[in-house]
């Protein structure tokens, strides 16, 4: 079977064919499919042992599906919008996922619901085969070694007992791999090298969490407004409010704020920012539609030469240069 997806109310299912994982090469796979309430779409990659899946829904209205699947698999989720339960056979509790959480999974047989309680769902997953993680894993950090020894053990497993929150690093990393234009060989050596830079920063991230002295958001609803902030930054690239607006645009106070997105995302609000644009704006080089002038005020630059100084002090070469 591989892999079941359906709905209650009306006869729907697709499955995920195990086989898919074995052969030479890249296989792409793109699909779209019309749901009881809504639609969805899908792309999905499959190269040595590994499957890339990138899944958007737009509802009607909020909803559920329940799936299930019975392959043992190395799961790498990263949960983008919308919420998703997941329940490992051999596990004690179902693990659930929020909007802009990951971790990362090990189990033979699993099954959930995906809930989605917006009107919009974005989640990306990487699945391994168990050769494939352990190849991929031998070199990593103990915190990835004793995941390791509980895949060749055969229990099914959390590498984080508590969702991680996806940052800016990992965000780019997901974008870079859903852009790739390489032909097929040069995609497959890309996508493998995200695949395993992506597997670094899980690890890096729950490393941070573990040495961290505390947690200063103690409830989701704070959680929620500093994501809120964040998607409001992004959404106002081009001119975004003061830290005291944004503050009071999420609900929060501005010291809450500060420190909130700080925890969340590993940096301040308007580094993050400030990041986002570089890489923004370095993609869009590398694609060459635009000039440069242009790339620099459609990131909110009010000069050229503030948006080459800041570019060249990010990547070390001009902006002319990566065109």
């Amino acid at each position: 079977m591989g892999f079941e997806f359906k709905t209650d109310d009306k006869p729907f299912h697709m499955a995920f064919d195990h086989d898919n994982f074995d052969g030479e090469g890249l296989k792409e796979h793109a699909f779209n499919i019309r749901l009881p309430d809504g639609e969805l779409s899908s792309k999905q990659w499959f190269f040595d042992g590994i499957k890339i899946l990138y899944t958007e829904a737009i509802l009607d209205r909020t909803t559920h599906f329940d799936w299930k699947g019975d392959t043992e698999l190395i799961s790498m989720h990263f949960n983008l919008q919308g919420c998703t339960s997941i329940q490992q056979d051999g596990m004690e509790a179902a693990f659930e996922l929020k909007k802009n959480q990951h971790n990362l999974s090990y189990g033979t047989q699993a099954q959930g619901k995906m809930m989605f309680d917006e009107l919009k769902m974005k989640s990306f997953v990487i699945q391994f085969q168990k050769e494939s993680f352990l190849n991929i894993s031998k070199n990593g950090n103990e915190s990835l070694k004793r995941f390791a020894d509980s895949i060749v053990a055969g229990k099914p497993i959390l590498f984080s007992k508590a969702n991680l929150n996806i940052d800016l690093s990992q965000l780019n990393c997901i974008h870079s791999i859903l852009n790739c234009n390489y032909a097929a060989d040069l995609k497959k050596l890309f996508f493998l090298s995200k695949t395993i830079e992506l597997l670094v920063l899980q690890a890096e991230s729950f490393n941070t969490i573990q040495h961290s002295n505390s947690t200063y958001l103690k409830y989701d609803h704070d959680k929620e407004r500093i994501i809120f902030a964040r998607d409001y930054l992004v959404d106002n690239i081009e001119s975004p409010p003061s830290l005291i607006e944004l503050a009071k645009i999420a609900g929060l106070n501005e010291y809450k704020l500060k420190r909130g997105f700080k925890e969340v995302f590993h940096q301040t609000a308007f580094s993050y920012l400030s990041d986002l644009r570089l890489e923004l704006a370095k993609n869009q080089l590398l694609e060459g539609k635009k000039p440069v002038t242009e790339i620099a005020f459609e990131m909110g630059y009010c000069s050229l030469q503030h948006f080459s100084t800041a570019f060249k002090k990010k990547f070390a070469v001009s902006p002319s240069q990566v065109k």
